[in-house]
């Protein structure tokens, strides 16, 4: 038999893996009575676990959800699948960095030697890569509020800032007056945030960046959830080309008009790109990099058409790379 204090670990374990456990078969695999494992599940409580009983002819237990945050069990790949998620986590919302590295220490000093030594091994030095279009970083407060709408399906106030991220007042050019909508589905998408919300006034469905959201105190006005107009979110938001994306701050931005359907291009387009819809089978795409040639480079990956090259920076680039790619072949 067990001892106490290792069964109390193993009974936390237990009541981790599976939602719902009878009274009896958790006596049987401890090979302890009934009372005892009403002692045990008491002790864990003390200990600030929430475990909930479960009425019935057979009586149960299930792990619920607490108002403090307990002390965690965690196996050998959670831990070190926690320790890499928090030093690999894109710094898309502001403000977090300080909490994540808090937040590992914290994780680490409870570790015993052996893993605490496996995650030292992986201390990791992220590097960005010249590729990432970096999208500017989510203040929290904004992130709690529009999650906190989605998830109680509250009607969220908003004002929607422009391109450039001014919010214009009443008094000045471009003022819109805020936004009422029913928030959805909230989607990260090449260090994006999208908000997929549903606007009443306009009888329409619309996708928003978070980082362009000012948003309102909780308006507390329930909605009823509808279904989407395509049943999966990840690809409604990928084919959609009107979703406030803003051209990535590069020193060459080019534009060009492509033969392929804006769904097409909206879902192949590097992050930082914005796509405007021209035919049922053109798009206008504009698009960021380091260099003209780059963008040259990026525009030839559809393997499609194009016309209506601009600026001549990049119609010049699109000329050298023809050279080269001539010069090869030859």
């Amino acid at each position: 038999m067990a001892t106490t204090s290792s069964r109390l670990l193993q009974l936390l374990s237990l009541l981790g893996a599976r939602p719902t456990w009878s009274g009896q078969d958790l006596a049987d695999r401890f090979g302890v009575s009934t009372r005892t494992l009403r002692r045990d599940v008491e002790s864990l409580r003390e200990l600030g676990y929430p475990i909930q009983s479960i009425m019935g002819p057979d009586g149960g237990y299930r792990l619920g959800a607490g108002s403090t945050l307990p002390p965690l069990l965690l196996d050998r790949e959670q831990a070190i699948a926690i320790a890499v998620a928090l030093q690999t986590a894109p710094a898309s919302v502001s403000g977090i960095d300080d909490a994540a590295a808090r937040a590992l220490i914290s994780i680490k000093q409870v570790m015993p030697a052996h893993l605490r030594a496996e995650v030292d091994a992986m201390h990791l030095t992220p590097i960005r890569n010249l590729w990432e279009f970096s999208a500017p970083p989510i203040p929290s407060i904004t992130l709690k509020a529009v999650g906190n709408a989605v998830r109680n399906a509250h009607e969220l106030r908003l004002d929607y800032l422009s391109t450039d991220g001014h919010r214009p007042q009443s008094n000045e050019p471009g003022f819109t007056p805020p936004l009422q909508v029913e928030p959805h589905h909230l989607v990260i998408w090449a260090g994006r945030w999208y908000l997929v919300a549903y606007a009443r006034a306009d009888d329409a469905w619309g996708i928003y960046r978070v980082d362009r959201i000012h948003a309102y105190a909780p308006t507390g006005i329930p909605f009823q959830r509808r279904e989407l107009p395509e049943p999966n979110v990840a690809r409604y938001v990928m084919t959609s080309y009107d979703r406030g994306d803003t051209p990535a701050q590069w020193q060459c931005l080019g534009t060009a008009l492509m033969e392929l359907p804006a769904d097409v291009v909206a879902r192949w387009a590097p992050g930082g790109s914005v796509i405007e819809y021209v035919t049922p089978t053109q798009a206008r795409i504009t698009l960021g990099a380091w260099s003209w040639a780059g963008i040259a480079g990026l525009l030839a990956t559809f393997d499609a058409d194009i016309t209506i090259i601009e600026p001549d920076e990049l119609k010049d680039a699109c000329s050298a790379l023809a050279r080269r790619y001539q010069q090869a072949v030859e």
